[in-house]
């Protein structure tokens, strides 16, 4: 019995869960998108998108400054998301490194498609008697 719960408490500490595939692949194509138009707008094919490349090419044309710094402050945003998740880490107990490193790095690229897995984590605490 003493064995399982220092099991549990260890699988507690080294909590780590990857985010469901769908909400990464829409941060990953929503970034690498915005990656595209920010830096090489002359090469993205506006008429073959439809309203989407009608829409990108408006912002290109009249906003590119606000694409450029908007692109900058969306990876501002997801390093703020990072480091949110190291303190939930230590605040819901999760202390071993490599799990730490892995909510780290989920997080900064997928932002909050893995953070809000963190978010909703409840460890378990042992009853004391």
């Amino acid at each position: 019995m003493v064995v399982a719960k220092s099991e549990a408490g260890k699988a507690a500490t080294a909590y780590f869960r990857t985010a469901r595939p769908l909400p990464l692949l829409v941060t990953f194509l929503g970034l690498g998108y915005f990656a595209w138009v920010v830096f090489w707008p002359q090469s993205i094919p506006y008429q073959s998108l439809g309203p989407l490349g009608v829409f990108t090419q408006y912002l290109v044309d009249h906003h590119h400054t606000l694409l450029h710094n908007g692109y900058w402050l969306a990876w501002l945003i997801h390093v703020g998301e990072s480091l949110y998740a190291m303190v939930l880490c230590k605040s819901k107990g999760i202390t071993n490194a490599r799990a730490q490193l892995l909510w780290f790095l989920q997080t900064f690229l997928f932002g909050i498609a893995s953070l809000s897995i963190l978010i909703a984590y409840k460890p378990k605490h042992p009853k004391k008697t």
